[in-house]
């Protein structure tokens, strides 16, 4: 019970931060409604959604997921070059921060398979382009290589590194309000409201890292994707996931969280 409830609060707690600030910050209703709706469905999968897949299995959902990742390129929408959305009806999610956490938990079981996965990634994240979703390959790549001493980590997150600079150079978007760059716009207008909320994400990310009932390699890639996608939302325009506006983060760390929950044994 006490690693549900880690699972839990290292999901409830940045978001549920997140949807403090997008309420009284005035933000448009439909985003903290999304983003509660999103917690009411990822919370329950993540603590108690019955994920214990056979080697096969696994292999089929990472097959799964690296084709999501490649769909906003067919089926857009597009921005100029820029496609990283899946649409769904009315509504858009991000792919990367959907996919992403799932397969970065799966290549972290399947060390065989680790790189190409990653590669795999790193390669719609390039196409698309995609700078967040690069820099959180990139850090689950460090944290596989923190928690295993894998040499074949480090040229993976080099390419990454690399990736990341041209996906900044060629899919550079204006920033949104409630969505992109929360916590730098926060802290220029209300310093203390913008420490809280980083420290909200912080404890999620040291959660992920620590508090999981998961192996080291799971829980280490995990909170490198978070830190990864989080350092694209300082440093450039990209969503700031789990405090910001968006779904799509919120769905894909529940998935990847009940993943990780049959992964103790490794």
């Amino acid at each position: 019970m006490a690693g549900r409830a880690a699972i839990m609060l290292a999901l409830g707690i940045p978001v549920a931060a997140g949807l403090l600030y997008l309420v009284l910050g005035s933000a448009p209703l439909a985003y903290p409604l999304a983003n509660a709706l999103a917690l009411l469905i990822a919370v329950p999968i993540a603590a108690f959604a019955p994920l214990r897949l056979a080697e096969r299995e696994r292999r089929v959902l990472t097959l799964v997921l690296l084709a999501l990742l490649f769909v906003p390129l067919v089926s857009g929408p597009h921005l100029g070059a820029v496609a990283r959305w899946l649409p769904l009806g009315p509504v858009n999610l991000h792919a990367g921060a959907l996919a992403l956490p799932a397969l970065v938990v799966l290549a972290a079981r399947d060390e065989d398979y680790a790189p190409p996965i990653l590669l795999a990634a790193l390669l719609a994240a390039s196409l698309q382009p995609d700078a967040a979703t690069a820099l959180a390959v990139m850090m689950a790549a460090v944290g596989l290589y923190n928690a295993g001493q894998d040499w074949r980590m480090v040229p993976v997150a080099g390419i990454a590194f690399l990736a990341s600079i041209g996906a900044v150079l060629r899919g550079e978007l204006p920033a949104q309000p409630f969505v992109e760059r929360v916590l730098v716009d926060l802290a220029l207008r209300e310093p203390l409201a913008a420490l809280g909320l980083g420290m909200a994400l912080l404890a999620g990310f040291l959660m992920f890292a620590h508090a999981l009932p998961a192996a080291k390699s799971t829980r280490h890639a995990l909170a490198g994707s978070l830190f990864g996608f989080s350092l694209a939302a300082f440093v450039s325009n990209y969503p700031s996931v789990l405090i910001g506006y968006g779904a799509a983060p919120i769905l894909g760390y529940g998935l990847a969280l009940a993943l990780a929950r049959h992964t103790r044994q490794d």
